[in-house]
């Protein structure tokens, strides 16, 4: 078939243009002709709060793309979807993350389907996102009105989807396991390259966002360093600025046992943060999904996460991880005591390693192969 994926994907940087070029060299090798069109200009300056939206430097994600598309911009969506029809695509492909691309997105899909043969396919991280906002749900429903199939990767995403547009052809496939971040290294040189004490070391890894909830485990750590000698690792760019935080630690007496790396994380140091570590710690407030587990996993390192979403779904509770209750510093204290009391990390990552063959890009290559077809349930 002839595809092209439209969203984030190389020059521009983060979790889902990795995704798009693991998806994009999966197809290839099934022999797709695989085309890329991401954006120009994904936000606006004013909208994105990091330093940076494009890649610091290649790291294994390469691939090539047309940047075509600018976020505001209408004349260029037109402009796109002109060139995409052009082409004489079997089938278009988004990576459907956040309502602010719904009416470009949604504009794309109906030129491109309209007097054509074109499937139209939605890969959703999310219906409607975390942190809410005016017009989201006109903004995607205007997205989902030209799509001839949806492909969900939790649970949690597939009912929000069939509360959101009830009836809405879908098909459940787990989010693949991420494989460019290279090969795990031994603890020992990871936490030496960090300068990291030898002792227990817990991470809390991804952009730092209210709804992920760190300022949960900042108040859940003197619990657990009454038992245990623990050593907080906070990787990632912070949308907040971490004044905040560093204050906290100051506050609840922990900032001794607490390391900031707060710049954004080129893929090629990724092994080194998750090698350094004992056990991954996602204490959302709320989530659908989260790509950091299948990261965890590929390191074959466990997670303690919170019960929302579909995290619940991969971090399997007594065998790749625990889960406890949101917004709850108490629990989530007794948690990480509990793995390290029953040293439950090497149980618990032999099991990982066998978990994780679930989490293939075969299978989701299988669901994106059926979508032209009427086998959709």
């Amino acid at each position: 078939m002839k595809i092209f994926l439209v969203g984030t994907a190389y020059p521009l940087r983060g979790g889902i243009a990795h995704y798009m070029a693991l998806l994009y060299n999966h197809l290839l090798e099934r022999q797709h002709d695989v085309h890329i069109v991401t954006f120009s200009r994904q936000y606006p300056a004013f909208l994105f709060p990091g330093k940076s939206q494009e890649e610091v430097r290649s790291s294994g994600v390469a691939v090539p793309s047309r940047q075509m598309i600018d976020s505001i911009n209408p004349w260029t969506w037109f402009r796109a979807a002109r060139w995409i029809r052009s082409q004489n695509p079997d089938l278009v492909i988004f990576k459907y993350w956040l309502p602010f691309f719904g009416p470009c997105f949604g504009t794309i899909s109906w030129l491109v389907r309209r007097s054509t043969g074109t499937n139209v396919v939605f890969i959703c991280d999310n219906v409607i996102p975390h942190e809410r906002r005016i017009g989201d749900r006109a903004f995607t429903r205007y997205a989902f009105r030209y799509v001839d199939q949806f492909i969900v990767q939790s649970h949690a995403v597939e009912r929000e989807l069939q509360e959101f547009l009830p009836g809405a052809p879908s098909r459940f496939v787990p989010h693949p396991i991420y494989e460019i971040f290279g090969q795990a290294i031994p603890k020992a040189r990871a936490r030496d390259q960090l300068s990291l004490p030898s002792s227990q070391v817990i991470l809390f890894f991804g952009y730092i966002r209210p709804y992920k909830g760190l300022d949960v485990l900042l108040r859940a750590l003197p619990l657990v360093l009454q038992r245990h000698p623990v050593t907080l690792l906070v990787v990632g760019e912070s949308y907040e600025g971490t004044a905040h935080y560093l204050g906290r630690t100051r506050e609840l007496g922990i900032a001794d046992s607490v390391v900031l790396h707060t710049e954004y994380v080129p893929n090629d140091s990724v092994s080194m943060y998750f090698s350094a570590c004992d056990v991954v710690v996602l204490p959302y407030r709320s989530a659908t999904q989260s790509g950091i587990v299948q990261i965890a996993y590929q390191f074959g390192r466990p997670v303690i996460a919170t019960d929302v979403g579909g995290l619940s779904e991969v971090v399997l509770h007594e065998e790749t991880g625990l889960i406890v209750p949101p917004d709850n510093p108490d629990a989530l204290a007794q948690a990480i005591i509990r793995y390290y009391d029953e040293k439950l990390e090497d149980p618990m990552s032999r099991r990982v390693i066998q978990e994780r063959s679930r989490y293939s890009w075969d299978a989701l290559v299988d669901a994106i192969e059926k979508s032209t077809s009427q086998e959709m349930p």
